[in-house]
C-alpha cells in the first residue's frame, strides 16, 4: 500500500513538473522551472505557505531577469571597457568619493540632471563616467557612450541624411548619454551647432555626463563659437553636478614623469 502511494505521489510530482515547465516556457520565463525545483524541498522542510513558495520562485526569476537585462544594457551602451566605482582608486581623488557615491544611486537620472567631470588627462574622468553609466544600466536605464568626436560624426551623418530630428528623438529615449573627451579635438562650427541641438534636446528631459580636460572657459575655442559654447554650457550646468578632478596622470606613475604639458601654456603658444 505504501509503495502504491509513493508511486502515485511521484507520478503526480512528475506531471506537475511537466506542467510548470510548459507554463514557464509559455511565459518566456524558463528559469522558473529550475527555481521551482530547487526551492521545492526547502519549502516542504521549512513549512512554507504556498504564498511564500510562490514569492520565492518569482523573486528568483525577477532577480535573474534584471541581471540579464542589465548585462544587455551594458553591452549595448558602447563602453570601451566596463569600469565600476569599486575599481576606482579614490586615494588619488579623495574629495570626490562622497559625491560620486551619491551620484551612483541614480537620483540625478530621475531628476534629469547632468554630471560634468573636468580635469587634466589621466585623473580618471572616463573611468568615473563609465562607472556611473554602468550603475545606471544596472538600475534599468538605457545608456549610450561615445567620445565627443564620435557623437559629432553621428549627428553629422544624420543631418546629411535629412533625419536629424528623428535621430534626436531616438536619443531622447535614452535615460543617459555620455560624451567623453570634450576638448581633445576642435569641432567645426557647423558640427558644434549640431552638438548644441543634442544638448538642447535633452535639457530638463534626460541626463548627460560629459568629461573634459578643459575648464568651461576653454570650450569656446573647442566649438569655434563663443556664443554657441556659452549657450551650451548654460543648459548643461543649469541642473548639474560639476566635479573637478586634480592631480597627476595615473598613467605616469612610476615612469619618472612628474607632469604633462600645461593646457594653458599650449593654448597660449598656439595663439601667439
Amino acid at each position: 500500500m505504501a509503495a502504491t502511494k509513493n508511486t502515485a505521489k511521484s507520478t503526480a510530482s512528475t506531471e506537475s513538473v511537466k506542467q510548470i515547465t510548459y507554463l514557464a516556457g509559455a511565459l518566456k520565463a524558463p528559469r522558473i522551472t529550475e527555481a521551482a525545483a530547487r526551492l521545492a524541498d526547502q519549502a516542504r522542510d521549512a513549512g512554507w505557505t504556498h504564498e511564500d513558495y510562490l514569492a520565492a520562485v518569482l523573486e528568483r526569476e525577477v532577480s535573474a531577469r534584471n541581471a540579464s537585462g542589465a548585462q544587455l544594457r551594458i553591452r549595448a551602451a558602447g563602453f570601451g571597457a566596463v569600469k565600476t566605482l569599486e575599481d576606482f582608486d579614490f586615494d588619488a581623488q579623495p574629495a570626490a568619493r562622497q559625491q560620486l557615491g551619491a551620484l551612483a544611486s541614480g537620483g540625478f537620472l530621475v531628476e534629469a540632471r547632468n554630471v560634468v567631470l573636468l580635469g587634466p588627462p589621466g585623473t580618471g574622468k572616463t573611468h568615473l563616467a563609465t562607472a556611473l553609466g554602468v550603475a545606471a544600466a544596472r538600475q534599468g536605464h538605457r545608456v549610450l557612450f561615445a567620445t565627443a568626436t564620435d557623437w559629432v560624426t553621428r549627428l553629422t551623418d544624420a543631418h546629411r541624411a535629412g533625419r536629424l530630428p528623428q535621430e534626436l528623438a531616438k536619443l531622447r529615449r535614452y535615460g543617459l548619454i555620455i560624451v567623453d573627451e570634450v576638448g581633445y579635438l576642435p569641432i567645426e562650427q557647423d558640427a558644434a551647432n549640431l552638438f548644441f541641438q543634442l544638448v538642447s534636446s535633452r535639457y530638463e528631459h534626460a541626463s548627460l555626463i560629459l568629461t573634459s580636460n578643459l575648464p568651461f572657459s576653454g570650450w569656446g575655442g573647442v566649438f569655434g563659437d563663443q556664443a554657441v559654447a556659452a549657450a551650451m554650457i548654460d543648459r548643461i550646468v543649469h541642473h548639474a553636478d560639476v566635479l573637478t578632478l586634480k592631480g597627476a596622470s595615473y598613467r605616469l606613475r612610476g615612469r619618472g614623469i612628474d607632469s604633462l604639458p600645461s593646457i594653458r601654456t599650449t593654448t597660449d603658444q598656439t595663439e601667439s
